[in-house]
């Protein structure tokens, strides 16, 4: 549900309008009406400093995760100084990177050449000769060349060899073969520059790793930042008034803690108005659901979160979602791994303990749909408990056809709903008339699912009169009220035209098998490891070894994958079939009271 929120309006004399807001600021209930981007030159330099932050704890976090060495020592300067130093440090390392990279390609040209003296060459090149470069493969080399060309062996191995050819002044040079080119630097003098910048790129990393250590400072100068950028595009939304000397300011407080903030602006001696929020004054929404509802707003917050005057759906496609969930995984044993990284993962991670219940839940709709094929990490139970069948015909024995209509019947029985929960809704919100189209879907969709699963079980048969009853109600409910404004005739070229939704109705009906699809998929994948693994078992000496690891690597990969896909698409059966049928709207803006960050 969206709680209820009380309209503020603050008048102020503009000299007290920043005590206010850092008063409001430690009292951390109050959202401010405020811009969410920079306003001007100041605002821009916070805005570009939290980023500057943001991905300097990226970097540093990246280094904390591949450093080897654990010993920490202690920081004492203020974040601010921690950024500036990690930024020169980043930016000497990449620097010192590309030379490095430089010199080794250098290195790599001069080391056929040996160490040499710069001093030699310019002696030769004092002198008038002109230096010929090459390198021949060893057997090519024709030591007569050292008897006709004034010639000089430089360096040589049992695979080449590089030598100088000098050009002798005001003589004609022919000697044969392609040139090289001779190095600038001598490979020695390259050596000892590459071992410096070597050296200075290693106290560059030691200095970043043991910065990585203290993430925690710039964090908290990231939440410090954050709140007076927060305290500064408040101030600069209020509304001049007088001249510039007095401020207005709307906010936006939860109605259960009025007492509380009215108590706080009466002790100041503040003037201000305050009413029961409406739609058209866009107020924040902040949800309040159930335990169980509130491990699934985070999903719903990946959509967008409903204005202030709709319903909440969280607390209605939780149990779906879950169930859904279960039904693309397909496997007891995979959901059974799940409700225990749920379980267990809460004792190392407290941090991520809402995620992990999350998880456990998901893991239990695993367990509770895959009781009806009865999938169990690749394996049927029916074949490896044969006794937990025998005196049932129901649980563990669903073939993948009987799964195939559950899905679907699963997506109906969601999009029925949906249609109801929409009709009760417009009916509370609007009026009667609003909510008769909802129910005329609904009736007309369960008549064409009983309709046609009377065609191939008999039993399911309607008599005409309840038939026809329901068949023509449904589409009169449809063609009179889909809009119940205006006079009759134009009701009903409206509703006329709205009767073509039946289409939507059919695909979104359609997209439901894909749960069918993703948990037949998964089981399939565990059955491939499982006969891969049997294969391997029977090699001589290490097969159960080899086999085990398959084993624990494929179904690792298999509930990977599994686990993926039963996330994604659940969340799009939820977003298009489950938020259209129910008439969802969203676009509403989070709640974020003006506080202090911590």
């Amino acid at each position: 549900m969206i709680t209820k929120m009380t309209k503020y309006s603050f008048v102020l004399l503009n000299e007290q309008t920043p005590d206010f807001l850092n008063k409001l600021q430690d009292l951390g209930m109050v959202d401010i009406n405020r811009q969410e981007k920079a306003v001007d030159q100041h605002s821009k330099d916070l805005s570009d400093k939290l980023f500057q932050i943001n991905q300097v704890v990226n970097k540093l976090s990246i280094v904390a995760k591949e450093k080897k060495d654990e010993k920490a020592e202690p920081y004492q300067d203020h974040g601010a100084l921690l950024l500036k130093e990690a930024e020169e440090l980043f930016s000497t390392r990449e620097s010192l990177k590309t030379t490095i990279h430089s010199l080794s390609e250098q290195l790599k040209a001069a080391e056929p050449w040996g160490p040499f003296t710069l001093q030699d060459v310019e002696k030769i090149q004092d002198m008038g000769y002109v230096i010929h470069a090459y390198i021949q493969p060893a057997r090519r080399f024709n030591p007569e060349w050292e008897k006709q060309y004034p010639l000089f062996v430089v360096e040589k191995t049992e695979k080449q060899i590089s030598f100088i050819v000098l050009e002798v002044p005001g003589e004609s040079y022919d000697f044969p073969g392609n040139e090289a080119v001779f190095p600038t630097i001598p490979c020695n003098v390259l050596q000892e520059e590459l071992r410096e910048k070597e050296a200075e790129l290693q106290l560059c990393t030691d200095r970043l790793e043991i910065l990585s250590d203290h993430i925690g400072v710039l964090t908290s100068y990231a939440n410090e930042l954050s709140s007076k950028l927060d305290l500064y595009l408040a101030g600069a939304s209020a509304d001049k008034q007088v001249e510039g000397r007095i401020d207005l300011l709307t906010g936006f407080a939860p109605t259960d803690r009025a007492t509380e903030l009215e108590s706080f602006l009466e002790k100041e001696g503040l003037y201000y108005l305050s009413a029961p929020a409406e739609g058209s004054d866009d107020p924040p929404i902040k949800l309040k659901n159930s335990w169980f509802s509130s491990l699934f707003e985070p999903i719903g917050k990946m959509y967008m979160l409903p204005v202030y005057d709709e319903l909440d759906l969280t607390p209605y496609f939780a149990p779906f979602y879950m169930l859904f969930f279960g039904f693309c995984l397909g496997d007891m044993g995979y959901g059974l791994l799940l409700v225990l990284i749920g379980l267990l993962g809460r004792f190392f991670l407290p941090k991520m303990k809402g995620y992990l219940n999350l998880v456990f839940f998901l893991g239990l709709g695993s367990i509770i749909i895959a009781t009806l094929p009865g999938g169990f990490f690749g394996m049927k139970i029916s074949e490896i408990a044969p006794s937990l069948v025998k005196n049932q015909n129901f649980f563990f024995q669903f073939n993948d056809m009987n799964m195939f209509w559950f899905a679907i019947l699963f997506g109906l029985f969601q999009i029925v709903f949906a249609r109801i929960l929409t009709a009760v809704n417009s009916i509370i919100r609007k009026g009667w008339q609003h909510g008769m189209a909802p129910i005329g879907w609904a009736i007309l969709i369960v008549w064409a699912t009983i309709a046609y699963a009377s065609t191939m079980v008999e039993d399911l048969n309607m008599s005409k009169p309840v038939s026809t009853t329901m068949l023509v109600v449904s589409i009169s409910l449809i063609v009179l009220f889909s809009k119940p404004e205006g006079p009759v005739h134009k009701r009903l070229g409206k509703g006329l035209w709205s009767m073509y939704d039946i289409t939507g109705v059919f695909g979104d009906m359609l997209s439901y098998i894909r749960l069918f699809g993703l948990g037949t998929s998964g089981g399939i994948l565990g059955l491939v490891v499982n006969t891969l693994a049997l294969s391997l078992a029977g090699v001589p000496y290490v097969g159960w070894l080899l086999a085990l690891v398959l084993l624990l690597f494929g179904h690792a990969l298999v509930l990977g994958l599994s686990a993926l896909g039963a996330f994604v698409h659940p969340m799009r059966l939820t977003f298009v079939e489950f938020f259209k049928n129910a008439d969802f709207t969203g676009g509403g803006r989070e709640y974020k009271p003006l506080k202090i960050k911590e």
